[in-house]
Protein backbone atom coordinates (compact mmCIF):
# COMPACT_ATOMS: atom_id res chain seq x y z
CA UNK A 1 0.00 0.00 0.00
CA UNK A 2 1.41 3.63 -1.04
CA UNK A 3 0.53 6.52 1.01
CA UNK A 4 1.31 9.97 0.50
CA UNK A 5 1.88 11.86 4.54
CA UNK A 6 2.35 15.68 4.54
CA UNK A 7 5.22 16.25 7.30
CA UNK A 8 5.17 19.10 9.45
CA UNK A 9 7.65 19.89 11.77
CA UNK A 10 6.92 22.74 13.37
CA UNK A 11 8.54 24.60 15.84
CA UNK A 12 10.88 24.07 19.00
CA UNK A 13 10.98 20.49 19.35
CA UNK A 14 8.73 19.03 16.75
CA UNK A 15 11.66 18.25 14.54
CA UNK A 16 13.08 16.37 16.85
CA UNK A 17 9.96 14.16 17.85
CA UNK A 18 8.86 13.80 14.00
CA UNK A 19 11.76 12.55 13.13
CA UNK A 20 11.60 9.49 15.18
CA UNK A 21 7.79 9.22 14.18
CA UNK A 22 9.39 8.65 10.38
CA UNK A 23 11.68 6.15 11.35
CA UNK A 24 9.07 4.16 12.94
CA UNK A 25 6.94 4.74 9.58
CA UNK A 26 10.01 3.66 8.14
CA UNK A 27 10.33 0.76 10.11
CA UNK A 28 6.68 -0.46 9.45
CA UNK A 29 7.17 0.45 5.38
CA UNK A 30 9.65 -1.76 5.66
CA UNK A 31 8.21 -4.43 7.74
CA UNK A 32 4.83 -4.66 6.09
CA UNK A 33 5.85 -4.04 2.65
CA UNK A 34 4.58 -0.72 2.53
CA UNK A 35 5.30 2.53 0.71
CA UNK A 36 5.05 6.26 2.61
CA UNK A 37 6.13 9.11 0.68
CA UNK A 38 6.64 12.49 2.68
CA UNK A 39 5.52 16.13 1.80
CA UNK A 40 7.63 18.02 4.19
CA UNK A 41 6.00 21.69 4.25
CA UNK A 42 6.07 24.74 6.62
CA UNK A 43 3.63 25.86 9.42
CA UNK A 44 3.60 27.81 12.23
CA UNK A 45 6.59 30.35 13.99
CA UNK A 46 9.11 29.03 11.64
CA UNK A 47 6.63 29.91 8.48
CA UNK A 48 6.02 33.06 10.05
CA UNK A 49 9.63 33.88 9.42
CA UNK A 50 10.19 32.36 5.96
CA UNK A 51 6.91 33.75 4.52
CA UNK A 52 5.43 35.98 7.29
CA UNK A 53 2.43 34.06 7.89
CA UNK A 54 1.72 31.15 9.67
CA UNK A 55 0.07 28.92 7.38
CA UNK A 56 1.20 29.00 3.46
CA UNK A 57 -0.91 28.86 0.95
CA UNK A 58 1.67 25.68 -0.18
CA UNK A 59 1.10 24.44 2.65
CA UNK A 60 -2.87 24.03 2.78
CA UNK A 61 -2.38 22.98 -0.86
CA UNK A 62 -0.45 19.97 0.48
CA UNK A 63 -2.71 18.84 3.51
CA UNK A 64 -5.49 18.87 0.98
CA UNK A 65 -3.71 16.74 -1.38
CA UNK A 66 -2.13 13.95 1.14
CA UNK A 67 -3.51 10.78 2.48
CA UNK A 68 -2.67 12.30 6.36
CA UNK A 69 -0.98 14.88 7.93
CA UNK A 70 1.57 14.35 10.71
CA UNK A 71 2.64 17.07 12.86
CA UNK A 72 4.90 18.02 15.54
CA UNK A 73 4.37 21.23 17.26
CA UNK A 74 4.08 24.57 16.39
CA UNK A 75 4.84 28.06 18.89
CA UNK A 76 7.00 29.83 21.24
CA UNK A 77 8.12 32.86 23.42
CA UNK A 78 9.87 34.02 19.72
CA UNK A 79 6.26 34.98 18.14
CA UNK A 80 4.60 35.66 21.57
CA UNK A 81 4.36 39.36 20.15
CA UNK A 82 2.99 39.04 16.96
CA UNK A 83 -0.74 40.17 16.82
CA UNK A 84 -3.10 37.71 16.69
CA UNK A 85 -3.58 36.93 12.94
CA UNK A 86 0.15 36.33 12.57
CA UNK A 87 0.67 33.82 15.94
CA UNK A 88 1.62 30.48 14.81
CA UNK A 89 -1.31 29.06 16.48
CA UNK A 90 -3.55 30.07 13.72
CA UNK A 91 -1.84 27.35 11.50
CA UNK A 92 -3.33 24.66 13.34
CA UNK A 93 -7.09 26.47 13.80
CA UNK A 94 -6.43 27.48 9.83
CA UNK A 95 -5.54 23.60 8.91
CA UNK A 96 -8.44 21.77 11.33
CA UNK A 97 -10.85 24.30 9.40
CA UNK A 98 -10.01 24.07 5.70
CA UNK A 99 -9.39 20.32 6.14
CA UNK A 100 -12.85 20.12 7.82
CA UNK A 101 -11.58 18.46 10.68
CA UNK A 102 -14.25 18.30 13.34
CA UNK A 103 -13.30 15.59 15.50
CA UNK A 104 -10.20 15.46 17.78
CA UNK A 105 -9.54 11.85 19.45
CA UNK A 106 -7.16 12.37 22.73
CA UNK A 107 -6.84 8.80 24.20
CA UNK A 108 -5.57 8.86 28.03
CA UNK A 109 -4.09 5.72 29.04
CA UNK A 110 -1.74 4.71 32.26
CA UNK A 111 1.25 1.97 30.85
CA UNK A 112 1.47 0.29 33.97
CA UNK A 113 5.27 0.71 33.91
CA UNK A 114 4.85 4.37 34.49
CA UNK A 115 2.25 4.27 37.34
CA UNK A 116 4.56 5.71 39.85
CA UNK A 117 4.82 8.50 37.61
CA UNK A 118 1.55 9.51 37.92
CA UNK A 119 0.34 12.19 40.38
CA UNK A 120 -2.11 9.99 41.25
CA UNK A 121 -2.81 8.05 44.83
CA UNK A 122 -1.38 4.52 44.15
CA UNK A 123 -4.53 2.95 45.06
CA UNK A 124 -6.61 4.96 42.31
CA UNK A 125 -3.49 4.41 39.51
CA UNK A 126 -4.01 0.72 40.34
CA UNK A 127 -8.04 0.76 38.92
CA UNK A 128 -6.69 1.65 35.34
CA UNK A 129 -6.86 4.68 33.35
CA UNK A 130 -7.70 4.32 29.79
CA UNK A 131 -10.43 6.80 28.29
CA UNK A 132 -10.87 8.89 25.31
CA UNK A 133 -11.85 12.43 24.95
CA UNK A 134 -13.67 12.90 21.90
CA UNK A 135 -12.93 16.96 21.51
CA UNK A 136 -15.34 19.03 19.29
CA UNK A 137 -12.74 20.88 17.06
CA UNK A 138 -13.96 23.46 14.89
CA UNK A 139 -16.32 25.01 16.71
CA UNK A 140 -17.42 26.94 19.95
CA UNK A 141 -15.36 29.65 21.72
CA UNK A 142 -12.61 29.57 19.92
CA UNK A 143 -14.01 29.84 16.59
CA UNK A 144 -17.00 32.43 18.16
CA UNK A 145 -17.22 36.18 17.19
CA UNK A 146 -14.37 37.85 18.84
CA UNK A 147 -14.51 41.72 19.76
CA UNK A 148 -12.81 44.32 22.03
CA UNK A 149 -14.60 47.41 22.38
CA UNK A 150 -14.15 50.94 24.51
CA UNK A 151 -17.22 51.37 27.14
CA UNK A 152 -17.59 53.94 29.75
CA UNK A 153 -14.01 54.67 29.14
CA UNK A 154 -12.54 51.06 29.20
CA UNK A 155 -11.48 47.89 27.25
CA UNK A 156 -14.09 45.16 27.52
CA UNK A 157 -13.83 42.08 25.34
CA UNK A 158 -16.13 39.59 24.36
CA UNK A 159 -15.79 35.60 22.54
CA UNK A 160 -18.67 33.55 21.69
CA UNK A 161 -19.58 30.21 22.41
CA UNK A 162 -21.41 29.54 19.50
CA UNK A 163 -22.68 25.83 18.63
CA UNK A 164 -25.66 24.46 15.85
CA UNK A 165 -27.40 21.27 16.20
CA UNK A 166 -26.02 19.58 13.31
CA UNK A 167 -21.86 20.37 14.79
CA UNK A 168 -23.10 18.39 18.00
CA UNK A 169 -24.61 15.90 16.35
CA UNK A 170 -22.04 14.91 14.19
CA UNK A 171 -19.02 14.82 17.15
CA UNK A 172 -22.11 12.96 19.38
CA UNK A 173 -22.15 10.34 16.64
CA UNK A 174 -18.36 10.06 16.70
CA UNK A 175 -18.49 9.22 20.14
CA UNK A 176 -21.35 6.60 19.89
CA UNK A 177 -20.07 5.76 17.10
CA UNK A 178 -15.92 4.77 19.08
CA UNK A 179 -17.91 3.99 21.89
CA UNK A 180 -19.16 0.89 20.70
CA UNK A 181 -15.80 -0.16 20.06
CA UNK A 182 -14.56 -0.16 23.21
CA UNK A 183 -16.63 -0.52 26.98
CA UNK A 184 -19.92 0.97 25.19
CA UNK A 185 -19.70 4.21 27.83
CA UNK A 186 -20.08 7.79 26.55
CA UNK A 187 -20.11 10.82 29.62
CA UNK A 188 -21.28 14.14 27.24
CA UNK A 189 -19.70 16.91 29.50
CA UNK A 190 -20.97 20.27 28.84
CA UNK A 191 -22.04 23.73 31.85
CA UNK A 192 -25.94 23.32 31.23
CA UNK A 193 -27.11 24.84 33.75
CA UNK A 194 -25.03 27.85 33.12
CA UNK A 195 -24.75 28.24 29.71
CA UNK A 196 -27.24 28.13 26.59
CA UNK A 197 -25.11 26.48 24.42
CA UNK A 198 -24.32 23.58 26.68
CA UNK A 199 -28.32 23.30 27.11
CA UNK A 200 -28.69 23.00 23.24
CA UNK A 201 -25.14 20.60 23.18
CA UNK A 202 -27.18 18.55 25.80
CA UNK A 203 -30.59 18.53 24.31
CA UNK A 204 -28.43 17.27 20.75
CA UNK A 205 -26.45 14.63 22.87
CA UNK A 206 -29.32 13.24 24.33
CA UNK A 207 -31.55 12.79 20.91
CA UNK A 208 -28.75 11.07 19.42
CA UNK A 209 -27.66 8.96 22.63
CA UNK A 210 -31.40 7.36 22.02
CA UNK A 211 -30.49 6.07 18.63
CA UNK A 212 -27.32 4.07 20.60
CA UNK A 213 -29.11 2.02 23.08
CA UNK A 214 -26.76 -0.54 23.47
CA UNK A 215 -24.12 2.55 24.77
CA UNK A 216 -24.43 3.37 28.66
CA UNK A 217 -25.12 7.15 28.48
CA UNK A 218 -24.93 9.89 31.28
CA UNK A 219 -24.45 13.75 31.32
CA UNK A 220 -22.19 15.39 33.80
CA UNK A 221 -20.91 19.41 34.45
CA UNK A 222 -17.47 20.25 33.40
CA UNK A 223 -16.32 21.07 37.44
CA UNK A 224 -17.45 17.95 38.46
CA UNK A 225 -16.03 16.35 35.64
CA UNK A 226 -12.30 17.82 36.26
CA UNK A 227 -12.83 16.59 39.60
CA UNK A 228 -13.95 12.83 38.85
CA UNK A 229 -11.11 12.57 36.35
CA UNK A 230 -8.52 13.04 39.15
CA UNK A 231 -10.74 10.72 41.53
CA UNK A 232 -11.34 7.76 39.63
CA UNK A 233 -10.90 7.92 36.19
CA UNK A 234 -11.94 4.06 35.48
CA UNK A 235 -15.19 5.33 35.42
CA UNK A 236 -15.08 7.33 31.95
CA UNK A 237 -14.72 5.39 28.99
CA UNK A 238 -15.31 7.63 26.02
CA UNK A 239 -15.58 11.56 27.17
CA UNK A 240 -17.14 13.87 24.39
CA UNK A 241 -17.32 17.57 25.01
CA UNK A 242 -17.05 21.00 23.82
CA UNK A 243 -13.89 22.65 22.17
CA UNK A 244 -12.83 24.69 25.19
CA UNK A 245 -14.11 22.30 27.63
CA UNK A 246 -12.42 19.48 25.51
CA UNK A 247 -8.81 21.48 25.19
CA UNK A 248 -8.78 21.62 29.15
CA UNK A 249 -10.02 18.17 30.14
CA UNK A 250 -7.08 16.32 28.21
CA UNK A 251 -4.45 18.14 29.21
CA UNK A 252 -5.41 17.30 32.56
CA UNK A 253 -5.71 13.75 31.68
CA UNK A 254 -2.70 13.70 29.81
CA UNK A 255 -0.95 14.91 33.53
CA UNK A 256 -2.45 11.71 35.14
CA UNK A 257 -1.22 9.23 32.40
CA UNK A 258 2.64 10.27 33.97
CA UNK A 259 3.90 12.41 30.96
CA UNK A 260 2.12 14.39 28.57
CA UNK A 261 4.77 13.82 26.52
CA UNK A 262 2.89 10.31 26.11
CA UNK A 263 -0.20 11.40 24.48
CA UNK A 264 -1.33 11.09 21.09
CA UNK A 265 -3.82 12.79 19.29
CA UNK A 266 -5.80 12.67 15.98
CA UNK A 267 -8.02 15.27 14.02
CA UNK A 268 -10.51 13.63 11.82
CA UNK A 269 -13.59 14.99 9.64
CA UNK A 270 -16.06 12.99 7.41
CA UNK A 271 -13.32 10.70 5.42
CA UNK A 272 -10.05 9.30 6.40
CA UNK A 273 -7.50 11.48 5.58
CA UNK A 274 -6.79 13.47 9.14
CA UNK A 275 -3.88 15.31 10.82
CA UNK A 276 -1.73 13.17 13.96
CA UNK A 277 0.14 15.48 16.58
CA UNK A 278 1.01 14.89 20.42
CA UNK A 279 -1.09 17.19 22.79
CA UNK A 280 2.32 18.98 23.61
CA UNK A 281 3.46 22.23 22.59
CA UNK A 282 6.97 23.13 21.16
CA UNK A 283 8.79 23.46 23.97
CA UNK A 284 11.57 25.74 23.39
CA UNK A 285 13.20 25.31 26.23
CA UNK A 286 14.74 22.41 25.68
CA UNK A 287 14.89 22.45 21.50
CA UNK A 288 17.52 20.47 19.92
CA UNK A 289 18.92 19.28 23.56
CA UNK A 290 17.75 16.06 22.41
CA UNK A 291 15.76 15.78 25.46
CA UNK A 292 12.07 15.58 24.05
CA UNK A 293 10.28 12.75 24.81
CA UNK A 294 9.10 11.24 21.16
CA UNK A 295 6.43 8.66 22.28
CA UNK A 296 3.36 11.00 22.09
CA UNK A 297 4.09 11.76 18.38
CA UNK A 298 5.14 7.89 17.91
CA UNK A 299 1.93 6.78 18.81
CA UNK A 300 0.59 9.40 16.90
CA UNK A 301 1.62 8.22 13.91
CA UNK A 302 -0.06 4.45 15.68
CA UNK A 303 -3.29 5.89 14.95
CA UNK A 304 -2.52 7.07 11.59
CA UNK A 305 -2.23 3.80 10.65
CA UNK A 306 -5.06 2.84 12.29
CA UNK A 307 -7.36 5.03 11.80
CA UNK A 308 -6.59 6.55 8.27
CA UNK A 309 -4.85 3.84 6.22
CA UNK A 310 -6.65 0.90 8.01
CA UNK A 311 -3.20 -1.16 9.28
CA UNK A 312 -4.30 -1.77 12.31
CA UNK A 313 -2.35 -4.86 12.78
CA UNK A 314 1.28 -2.36 11.59
CA UNK A 315 -0.47 -0.23 14.35
CA UNK A 316 -0.60 -2.59 17.27
CA UNK A 317 3.23 -3.37 16.14
CA UNK A 318 4.19 0.25 16.83
CA UNK A 319 2.03 -0.09 20.39
CA UNK A 320 3.47 -2.97 21.62
CA UNK A 321 6.55 -1.86 20.59
CA UNK A 322 6.50 1.90 22.86
CA UNK A 323 5.44 -0.88 25.81
CA UNK A 324 8.32 -3.20 25.32
CA UNK A 325 11.16 -0.10 25.52
CA UNK A 326 9.04 1.13 28.54
CA UNK A 327 9.02 -2.18 30.47
CA UNK A 328 12.86 -2.37 29.57
CA UNK A 329 13.02 0.50 31.96
CA UNK A 330 14.23 3.05 29.47
CA UNK A 331 12.68 6.45 29.77
CA UNK A 332 12.86 10.29 28.47
CA UNK A 333 13.79 12.84 30.83
CA UNK A 334 10.39 13.82 31.46
CA UNK A 335 9.26 10.69 32.99
CA UNK A 336 13.03 9.50 34.65
CA UNK A 337 12.61 7.78 37.87
CA UNK A 338 15.38 5.99 40.21
CA UNK A 339 16.04 2.61 39.15
CA UNK A 340 15.34 3.37 35.04
CA UNK A 341 17.11 4.24 32.18
CA UNK A 342 17.27 8.01 31.04
CA UNK A 343 17.48 8.09 27.10
CA UNK A 344 17.60 11.24 24.65
CA UNK A 345 15.10 11.74 22.18
CA UNK A 346 16.57 9.94 18.87
CA UNK A 347 17.91 6.87 21.58
CA UNK A 348 14.07 6.39 22.50
CA UNK A 349 13.36 6.21 18.52
CA UNK A 350 15.90 3.95 17.79
CA UNK A 351 15.04 1.91 20.95
CA UNK A 352 10.82 1.55 19.52
CA UNK A 353 12.15 0.75 16.07
CA UNK A 354 14.49 -1.93 17.52
CA UNK A 355 11.78 -3.11 19.69
CA UNK A 356 9.39 -3.45 16.42
CA UNK A 357 12.01 -5.67 14.65
CA UNK A 358 12.17 -7.86 17.90
CA UNK A 359 8.43 -9.17 17.20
Amino acid sequence: MKKKITVIKGDGIGPEIVEQAMLVLDSVASRFSHSFEYQPVLAGGCAVDAFGTPLPDETVKACLECDSVLLGAVGGPKWDGLEPALRPEKALLGIRKQMGLYSNLRPAKLFPELAEASPLKAAIAAEGIDFLVVRELTGGIYFGEKKTVIQDGERVASDVMLYSEHEVERIARVAFDTARKRRKKVTSIDKANVLESSRLWRSVVERVADEYPDVEYQNMLVDNAAMQIVRKPSQFDVIVTSNMFGDILSDEASMITGSIGMIPSSSLGDGTRGMYEPIHGSAPDIAGQDKANPIGTILSAAMMLKYSFDMEQEAACVEEAVERVLKQGYRTADMAEEGKITVGCKQMGQLIVAAMEEQ
